[in-house]
């Protein structure tokens, strides 16, 4: 787009474009406001050229700008010019006044111009010649502002609450700089706003659109510019346009198939090991046309106390359309046995759905199991040792990371190996070792640590002798040991000297938990339960080695307690070479007595870290027990750690891991125990102990075992944390420190240790509304719950027994993990129209809490409810027959609530039928359903009618529950009709070209059989002919036995050979109200033998099957009609092969009448003659008998060879018809015998007079020279003379062509034209219309008209004529019958384009001078000149004449191309051309013929009439009688007499001999009359004197008594259409001499032309719309009558 603008502005800079850049630049018009179109052009003054106008642009005020005018003499003279200077002082010259230019010289004048303000400046200069004077023009145009834009600016789609943009460039067209600034407004924004554009300098804006709506957005952005930034008057615009759209995204899984499940899409990865991971993925798509932008997140509100187990790779991105991207999720679960719930939400704005995914995992721990729990070592000599093996096993698909809680070293019990990984699925052997130091018997609990499961624990025992001491053996069986023990604890319990409920150690759990003694974790508590030792644990610090002190050990102590009222015995082992000793190792405590033992810290070396576990064994000793029963001890142990750091010693850099880092407990008050791995990754060993002197101090209600320990170099130790959760911990938990290596360093553990109560989420919210429902029906909604806990749930919905009617959930318990969320289905079935509110109960609670409650009310009406139909009646209206009618049957529900139906119908007659099964046609898809509130459902049926009948179906509709049962009885909802029709066609029209140009309409309909054919086509077909849609075979066999039931012949007619094709055009329409889908089968259509379509009877088919197509041609076969549609359908057959040729083609209506036809075409040999029957029957018109004038009929014989063809009908069969009929010549023949010339057809004439009241069969032989006589069967009825000869003799009438065919040049109004009944010598007149249907060319017509025994009843006006494009002609038909007649006469009108005649003559002109050439001139020497003269023929005989003698030709002629057998060669396909042939065909090309005139198209006028004598018509119509006008002429006064048995012919109606002086007569009084009624004051003369007596009398004499016709050149007068020869004939009657008195009437001859050609005035008006007939008439209005009185008064006067 280009802006201007001439106000001032100024511009501001943007981003501008470098030089190499190259933008697109908007489309720009060329045109300049003040830009003349010559100011470039030059022109001529009195030989002078130079340029009609100076023209100044892009100036600046101030300045001065010079421009030079070129003068140049362009004459052969001398030229003197004056020159006047400019009267404006703005423009000046400098040259003297006068110039003088030689011929072909150049004289140059400068011009300035020297603007004072910005204004436009027009002057001129003049300069004076000899010739004359003339001016040049000077013109200056201020600067104009100039903005190069685009008109349009369409941005991309864009996504709502999204962004996009695009850019345009913008120019400065103009030479100053220019300031712009941009309007615009949301949801459209331009950068930059503002700026200053130097001259030609262009830079881009950028268009943000942002849309917050989803539609389209179009919006003018003004852009104010001009040289001023203050004063910006000039704007140009940009239409800026842009779409919004909601984004969409959907995520689904690609896994699952199924789009139902993809609704709401859950990803299940299973069952997932502890410690390791899955992924799977998800897919995200956009189908929307926008880029989204979007993000990936967790489903907010759900409990955060654990880690998510679940993580994904993409959190947000930008998705262009039709994109999909892949979203990897893998879980990594950190909890054993827990099932992880996570909902991945995509996020994105805008959007209208947000979709998500339920991610769901389960963990999986190690399941270790132990071979057996016991290892039993029996009795071991001391310092002797004894071995075996235990397996543990892992049968989880989860890898296992265990330890044995011993210190191998520092006990007689030694576990191989002491730690390490047990693989999934896999087992290892476990070596334990008894190597005991003092004869006791010995007895340990060894716990076998398991990360993320409980503890393994195997009993070791065995018993050490010595020859002093030998101890009872301990059995080898668990459960001997625990028999042993518990018989032990009952003698206890006997004596009183223990009570077990006492001396179990107190924990800080002791309130909450009471641990039995059978089920004593070792590790909760290093003290048995009847002895206890204080501290379990030593740290041995900053211990430094001195050669020179013996008191360097360090020495720590340990209290023990007896609390039982038995003496123990302790008993430490002792190992050799241990930093670590016991002192003393060995003593006996009295009951409920303490003690201390003294343990020394002895490094062996500076800089280490040494760690241990003491162990001791202590057992009660009885002095009434004997050495049989044993006594089993318990191991206590005390954990020491020590290091020999000295001060200025740096520690061992720890490297360590410890996972995980944080513990969460289930918030359950009961205790719970975790483990966390402590791994030493280094090459040093590894100590740790709890931080006692951080500020988080350890509550008491967490433990952590063990508290400290040294660990070695790549191995590990698995720290067991118990904890009892309370509601005051801190959410955010403990955090615990791990001192490494007795340093700074440190490792944090967080513990959460919350108490929580179960807490349930009602999602969508506490109060749930149901759309009201009808009673007895039920009415469902959704409603979630959410697990907001981090424990599995269980709930459950209470409803009381009186609610259980109205309400239901589904389902109604369960279990819900943590963060799940759940969907459950309310329904709400009242019983009564009321509103409910209920009130149910959820209960839900966790293994070890109570249960807890929460209340959701419910809130439901019940309402009336009916259905109906938006209409009662519905018409479907007429159907195809077999077909499958989709139909749509509105019904509306008008209540507030959703109805549940059932649907009945009943099928319905008008008819009855016989054989007809009562099988319903109307089946509806669906017979149950649901019509949601005050909405239409279209309830879809088929309709398959199965015969042609009316049909109704009254449907009727039940209320019912959503069980299925019945709430109401049936009511009517509607009713349907249809009626079931067949198919139809019809052949409303017919026309031939080619060799059957000439044939008329009814020759046409009786050779297709038409009246048959439509007859068939209109009727019901048979069941049989439905069976198929579609045409099949009727059998599997090669030679069917059935065929259609329907068989008609299609006759092509008949001509000679190697003329052109016979041409047949049929006009179907589908007069029904269905569409007709129709087919021509032919036999290769089928892929069928041509010998299995053909009857027993057709056995001259095989010369056929070869050339089928080439013989028999439809164009098209196959087409649909609608109802009311046309389709012209041509039908060929070629004349290549001599005989009668016959093919059978199967006509086929779908769904309809099934036809078969038998197409018969002929083609004659040139030498012989033929005359083709369309029929062997011929009917004669009824006659009444006793009728003393009988009419003649007529019976044609049409010659369809290429020779004469004479006949001779034979009269001896009609005199054997008249002697047995007493004499009575029933049936004459008026023209027995005569010659047919070739192509033309002769009229038989007939008269049949039957005498007695019946049907009459006659057959009559008609021979033809040198072909077989035929037999024609003419049939005839006599009726009485009373009875209706109009009822007798009705018989179908043809159809008028409505519409042209295909390729025809000219259109008649009608081309049919039924007189009727009328008596002899009366005229009847028609008008037909002749239109030219081309736009382009201009077309000759001439009518042919047709004689009958050399007298002429047809007279058509004008006979020949011209048609211009598009014109049409007015053509008056008149008839004239003199004796009692049947005529159906066939006018030809010749229709020719003047293109065709004008090259016609051009090529004859040509031939014709060229023919006086040849005739002129002769060649003597040059013997080959012969070779290339070109032969002039005027004719060329394909055929040997038919005489013997030798035609005589003026010129040389070619001998024949195809010789006299043709029909020997006709039949070959493919002849092999001989050396003869090849000659003939290249002298054939140097023959010159003589041109054709162009071949005119045919159109057809049928006339048809049936004259009576006048007292026979009197007779039979004695009420038409007066209704036709006879001419005075055809009197029987006058001699004209007709009888019945005369053979002569009365005189000619019409003679051709035109009057003298009869053109001047007309001439004169056309001119006078068309004065005459164009004078107005003769028209007021005329009607004033009609109040008045005529003051004289006419004396008019009659006209004679024969009317001459007009001539061709003088037939159109007034219009071309008043006849004024047929009113100058009629006034030449008038004689000049007056005639008597008595005479006082116009002769009626004059009137009928007056009124004729009156009426032939106004169709001829109405038809160039000059008149509309059907207007309404105007009405005048007349003065009051007293007035006209006193004007007549006055007139008298």
């Amino acid at each position: 787009m280009l802006a201007e603008a001439r106000s001032h502005g100024s511009i501001a800079p943007g981003k501008l474009l470098s030089k190499g850049t190259e933008a697109k630049e908007p489309h720009l018009s060329d045109r300049k406001h003040y830009r003349r179109k010559f100011s470039g052009t030059k022109k001529s003054f009195f030989g002078l050229e130079t340029r009609p106008e100076l023209l100044w642009e892009d100036w600046v005020v101030g300045k001065e700008y010079t421009k030079t005018m070129v003068l140049r003499n362009i004459c052969n003279k001398l030229q003197k010019l004056r020159i006047r200077a400019p009267a404006s002082h703005f423009f000046s010259i400098i040259n003297p006044e006068i110039a003088v230019l030689s011929p072909g010289t150049s004289f140059s004048l400068p011009v300035t111009f020297r603007p004072l303000q910005r204004c436009e400046y027009k002057d001129r200069i003049q300069f004076q010649a000899k010739e004359g004077s003339f001016q040049i023009h000077l013109h200056a145009v201020p600067p104009h502002f100039e903005l190069k834009v685009p008109e349009t600016v369409m941005l991309p789609h864009c996504a709502v609450q999204h962004a996009t943009k695009t850019r345009f460039p913008l120019k400065n067209a103009s030479k100053v700089v220019l300031y712009f600034k941009w309007d615009c407004w949301a949801p459209f924004k331009l950068t930059p706003e503002n700026g200053l554009l130097k001259p030609g300098e262009e830079c881009l804006i950028f268009v943000d659109f942002q849309p917050l709506e989803a539609k389209v957005f179009q919006q003018q952005a003004h852009c104010r510019f001009g040289e001023d930034g203050e004063k910006v008057d000039s704007f140009c615009t940009v239409l800026l346009q842009g779409i919004g759209k909601y984004p969409y995204l959907q995520l689904h899984n690609p896994s699952i198939k199924d789009k139902k499940s993809q609704v709401e899409p859950e990803l299940h990865f299973g069952s997932v090991a502890i410690g390791q991971s899955l992924s799977k993925n998800l897919q995200i798509s956009n189908p929307s046309p926008v880029n989204v932008c979007f993000s990936l997140s967790r489903l907010s509100g759900g409990s955060e106390m654990f880690e998510p187990d679940f993580s994904w790779n993409i959190t947000s991105g930008k998705m262009a359309p039709g994109e999909s991207l892949k979203v990897t999720v893998t879980y990594s679960p950190a909890m054993v046995d827990i099932v992880s719930v996570e909902y991945l939400c995509l996020n994105c704005k805008g959007a209208l759905n947000k979709p998500r995914v339920k991610l769901t995992g389960k963990s999986v721990g190690p399941n270790v199991c132990l071979s057996s729990s016991v290892v039993d070592f029996g009795y071991v000599e001391e310092k002797g040792s004894a071995v075996k093996t235990v397996e543990l096993l892992n049968s989880s698909p989860a890898q296992a990371i265990y330890q044995w809680d011993i210190d191998c070293k520092n006990s007689v019990f030694t576990v191989l190996p002491a730690s390490g990984t047990l693989n999934p699925h896999g087992h290892i052997k476990v070596k334990v070792l008894y190597k005991p130091t003092h004869p006791i018997a010995h007895q340990r609990k060894v716990a076998c640590l398991i990360l993320h499961k409980k503890p393994l624990f195997l009993d070791l025992m065995g018993t050490c002798h010595s020859e002093p001491q030998q101890p009872a053996i301990l059995k080898n069986s668990s459960e001997s040991v625990c028999d042993q023990q518990k018989l032990h604890n009952t003698k206890l319990n006997r004596q009183g000297d223990l009570d077990t409920a006492s001396v179990i150690l107190d924990t800080p759990t002791d309130n909450d938990n009471k641990i039995s003694l059978e089920h004593m974790d070792p590790l909760s508590s290093p003290s048995l339960p009847f002895v206890t030792i204080e501290p379990s644990e030593l740290l041995f610090n900053h211990k430094t080695t001195s050669s020179f002190s013996s008191s360097s050990d360090i020495s720590r102590f340990v209290s023990v307690t007896n609390r039982s009222k038995t003496k123990l015995c302790l008993v430490w082992t002792v190992i050799q070479d241990s930093p670590f000793c016991v002192a003393p190792s060995f003593f006996e405590l009295a009951p409920l007595k303490s003690t201390t033992v003294c343990v020394t810290y002895e490094p062996k070396q500076i800089n280490t870290l040494h760690g241990g576990e003491l162990e001791c064994f202590v057992y009660k000793k009885d002095p009434n027990a004997g050495q049989h029963v044993p006594c089993l001890p318990r191991c206590m142990t005390v954990r020491v750690i020590g290091h020999s750091f000295q001060p200025e010693k740096e520690r061992f850099t720890p490297c360590c891991i410890l996972k995980p880092h944080q513990v969460v407990f289930p918030p359950l008050k009961v205790i719970s125990c975790r483990t966390v791995l402590l791994q030493n990754n280094g090459d040093q060993p590894l100590t740790f102990c709890l931080d006692h002197t951080s500020n988080n101090a350890l509550p008491k209600s967490v433990q952590i075992f063990p508290a400290c320990g040294l660990i070695p170099p790549e191995k590990h130790q698995i720290i067991t944390i118990r904890t009892v959760p309370t509601e005051d911990s801190p959410k955010q938990g403990y955090n615990i420190p791990l001192q490494l290596n007795a340093a700074k360093v440190k490792k944090e553990l967080n513990v959460v240790s919350v108490l929580e109560k179960p807490n349930v989420s009602l999602e969508s919210g506490n109060t749930l509304y149901f759309h009201p429902t009808a009673a007895g029906c039920r009415t469902q909604h959704p409603h979630s719950i959410r697990n907001l806990s981090c424990l599995p749930i269980k709930f459950q919905w209470c409803i009381s027994e009186a609610e259980q009617q109205l309400i239901s959930v589904e389902p109604d318990a369960g279990e819900l993990h943590p963060n799940e969320s759940l969907v459950q289905m309310w329904s709400f079935s009242p019983v009564a129209k009321k509103t409910y509110t209920l009130k149910p109960t959820l209960s839900f609670w966790s293994n070890e809490s109570d249960k807890m409650h929460l209340t959701l009310e419910l809130i439901g009406k019940a309402s009336a409810v009916s259905i109906e139909a938006v209409k009662e009646v519905l018409d479907v209206g007429e159907i195809l027959v077999g077909s499958c009618h989709l139909v749509d049957i509105p019904i509306v529900n008008k209540s507030p609530c959703p109805i549940y139906f059932r649907l009945s119908v009943q099928q319905m007659l008008r008819e009855h039928l016989p054989n007809f099964e009562d099988n319903s046609a109307l089946q509806l898809d669906c017979e149950t359903g649901t019509i949601a509130s005050h909405s239409t459902f279209f309830l879809q049926s088929t309709l398959r009618l199965c015969t042609k009948a009316q049909y109704f179906w009254a449907i009727s509709y039940q209320i019912v529950n959503a069980s299925g049962s019945s709430l109401s009885r049936p009511q009517n909802l509607c009713e349907v009709r249809a009626k079931g029709v067949y198919p139809t066609l019809q052949v409303m029209d017919a026309c031939s070209s080619g060799s059957m140009a000439r044939l008329s309409k009814q020759y046409l309909w009786k050779l297709f059989s038409l009246d048959n054919l439509n007859e068939h086509l209109l009727s019901m077909p048979s069941p049989a002919e439905v069976s198929y849609k579609i045409p099949t075979r009727h059998s599997l066999d090669n030679s069917p036995s059935i065929f259609s039931e329907v068989m008609l012949d299609f006759n092509f007619g008949a001509a000679p050979l190697n003329s052109d094709p016979s041409d047949f055009m049929l006009m179907f329409v589908n007069p029904g109200s269905i569409p007709a889908e129709w087919t021509f089968i032919f036999p290769e259509d089928q892929q069928m033998e041509l010998e299995d379509w053909a009857l027993a009877d057709y056995t001259d088919l095989l010369p056929v099957k070869i050339s089928d197509k080439q013989l028999f041609r439809v164009s098209p076969r196959s087409g649909t009609l609608l109802p009311g549609q046309k389709k012209a359908v041509r039908f060929t057959y070629s004349h290549d092969v001599i005989g009668t040729n016959q093919l059978s083609v199967l006509f086929k209506l779908n769904f309809g009448s099934e036809i078969l036809l038998k197409f018969e075409g002929v083609t004659v040999d040139q030498n012989e003659p033929y005359i083709h029957f369309a029929s062997n029957n011929h009917t004669f018109r009824s006659i009444a008998i006793g009728d003393s004038s009988p009419p003649q009929q007529m019976y044609e014989l049409y010659n369809s060879g290429a020779v004469a063809v004479h006949y001779e009908v034979d009269q001896a069969v009609l005199s054997q018809l008249q002697m047995d009929n007493y004499n009575h010549p029933v049936l004459r023949c008026l023209s027995p015998q005569g010659d047919i010339p070739p192509g033309n057809k002769a009229t038989l004439e007939w008269i049949f007079s039957p005498l007695e009241a019946k049907m009459y069969h006659m057959d009559v032989p008609i021979h033809i020279q040198g072909r077989d006589s035929k037999v024609i069967k003419f049939e005839g009825c006599g009726i009485n003379a009373s009875s209706n000869l109009v009822q007798c003799n009705d018989k179908k009438e043809l159809f008028v062509q409505k519409m042209p065919f295909p390729g025809q040049v000219a259109f008649l109004s009608e081309d049919t034209v039924v007189l009727g009944h009328i008596p002899v010598y009366t005229t009847s007149s028609r008008i037909i219309f002749l239109t030219s249907l081309s736009n382009a060319d201009t077309l000759h017509y001439l009518w042919e008209i047709p004689t009958q025994h050399n007298k002429q009843v047809l007279q058509i006006q004008p006979e020949r004529g011209c048609l211009g494009p598009g014109e049409f002609a007015l053509c008056v038909l008149t008839y004239v019958s003199h004796y009692p007649s049947v005529d159906q006469l066939d006018l030809i009108c010749q229709v020719t384009r003047q293109a065709a005649l004008v090259q016609y003559h051009h090529e004859l002109q040509r031939w014709e001078a060229e023919k006086k050439r040849q005739e002129d001139e002769f060649i003597i020497t040059d013997k080959r000149a012969s070779d290339f003269q070109r032969v002039l023929v005027d004719e060329i005989s394909l055929t040997p004449p038919a005489r013997k003698e030798k035609p005589l030709k003026k010129y040389k002629t070619l001998p024949p191309i195809s010789g006299s057998n043709s029909s020997k060669t006709a039949g070959i396909l493919y002849p092999k051309q001989t050396r003869a042939e090849k000659r003939l065909q290249r002298e054939a090309a140097k023959v010159w013929r003589r041109p054709k005139p162009p071949e005119p198209a045919v159109l057809h006028l049928s006339v048809t009439a049936h004259s009576h004598d006048c007292l026979d018509y009197f007779t039979h119509f004695p009420d038409q009688y007066k209704k036709h006008h006879r001419s005075p002429h055809f009197t029987r006064s006058q001699g004209i007499v007709l009888d019945s048995s005369s053979q002569n012919l009365p005189a000619e109606l019409f003679s051709s001999s035109p009057p003298i002086g009869r053109e001047i007569l007309v001439d004169v009084l056309t001119t006078l009359y068309k004065n005459l009624l164009d004078d107005a004051a003769l028209a007021e003369f005329l009607m004033a004197l009609a109040s008045k007596p005529p003051p004289y009398q006419a004396h008019i004499a009659t006209c004679p008594p024969s009317i001459l016709p007009s001539s061709p050149q003088h037939s159109v007068l007034m219009n071309s259409t008043v006849d004024g020869a047929r009113v100058a004939e009629c006034l030449e009657a008038i004689p000049l001499s007056q005639t008597p008195p008595g005479s006082l009437h116009v002769p009626a001859d004059l009137t009928d032309c007056v009124l004729l050609n009156t009426l032939q005035n106004i169709m001829m008006e109405a038809v160039r719309g000059e008149l509309v007939l059907t207007a309404h008439p105007h009405s005048i209005m007349l003065p009051p009558r007293s007035m006209r009185s006193r004007q007549a008064l006055a007139e008298e006067d």
